[in-house]
């Protein structure tokens, strides 16, 4: 069994990022043999949009201290930058020949990207989810754990590694076909001041977005603040779509059932009900800010993990890469 997820390095990392991604890694690599959960910061999927270079870089570091101030051991798990495994780039190319631009031209984050972009829609935009497809298919992941609006891109990984074992290695498939692995709760988690849309750095408001970082007075506003509706009844139904994000946001905190928490404030207040989200969110997130400033202040370290996790990586995705283009009859025959 082995996971694979990547990350972005852009903007600073939500409540949404750690709920349905950053703690299923954690968990991932408690459910796996040692070296089998492998994590990526996709600084090349990053260039796609525009962005400022010397940031970037300073983002790939602060995404490192956060994952393993969340939990994650380098030890136990590789962790790795994109652009340091550059067999990533080649399988994308080489992949690119059994994808359709249709399958592409479908892709909802691409319409939602190219259509608030004012500069330059790139071709990187465009290719984005082929290189995704190769993020996953090099390492041969069985599993890809995923927030809900990542559905769509682990089904193209699928159709695409289905395409090319059909057509170069009938009979013998050479890539995985992954599933994707959601949260039953809390795979969507939503903006605090707009409950019917999904919390973003780049998107999103900021007084509805839940840094991960926030201090506990920021946290506690933002919590205290958030948008429910004129009624007063603490349950999930049509019209109360943000005291249904509040009801799931606790439960998973809590690592309870959204029915649960509707049960233990049936009568309560709004104001109550939002005191107790943020008392629970402000412990869940503490541990992870107390020890990221350790973390991030030594850049050496961060360095030394990331690039210790690509020279694992590479081995791994060198030898997937080998067998692709064997099959594809790219460059000398391998050995029979």
């Amino acid at each position: 069994m082995r996971i694979f997820s990547g990350i972005q390095p852009t903007g600073r990392k939500h409540l949404g990022n750690y709920i349905g991604a950053i703690r299923q890694y954690v968990e991932g690599q408690d459910r796996v043999a040692d070296g089998e959960s492998i994590y990526c910061i996709v600084d090349l999927h990053a260039i796609s949009v525009p962005y400022d270079p010397a940031e970037l870089r300073e983002r790939v570091y602060d995404t490192t201290a956060i994952l393993v101030a969340a939990g994650l051991d380098p030890g136990r798990c590789i962790l790795f930058r994109q652009s340091d495994v550059r067999e990533h780039t080649e399988l994308t190319w080489l992949l690119s020949a059994v994808t359709a631009p249709g399958d592409l031209n479908r892709m909802t984050q691409f319409k939602e990207k190219s259509a608030k972009q004012r500069e330059l829609v790139s071709a990187a935009l465009f290719l984005y989810p082929v290189l995704q497809v190769a993020d996953v298919l090099a390492y041969k992941a069985d599993e890809v754990p995923v927030g809900e609006d990542q559905r769509q891109h682990v089904e193209l990984m699928r159709e695409i590694a289905r395409r090319f074992n059909e057509r170069f290695a009938p009979g013998s498939p050479i890539v995985v076909e992954p599933e994707h692995r959601i949260p039953e709760v809390g795979g969507r988690v939503m903006d605090l001041q707009d409950p019917t849309a999904k919390m973003s750095t780049t998107s999103g408001s900021e007084q509805g977005t839940v840094l991960v970082l926030d201090t506990e007075k920021a946290l506690r506003k933002k919590v205290m603040s958030a948008v429910t509706d004129s009624g007063s009844e603490i349950r999930r139904a049509p019209g109360k779509e943000g005291i249904a994000n509040l009801i799931e946001i606790l439960a998973v905190v809590r690592g309870s059932d959204p029915a649960a928490i509707e049960a233990e404030f049936e009568g309560s207040g709004y104001g109550d009900f939002k005191r107790a989200v943020a008392d629970e969110v402000a412990g869940y997130l503490a541990p992870v800010r107390e020890r990221y400033d350790g973390l991030r202040a030594d850049e050496a370290e961060l360095e030394r993990i990331l690039e210790a996790g690509a020279e694992k990586a590479r081995a791994i995705a060198s030898v997937t890469v080998a067998e692709v283009r064997d099959a594809m009859g790219i460059g000398p025959a391998g050995p029979a």
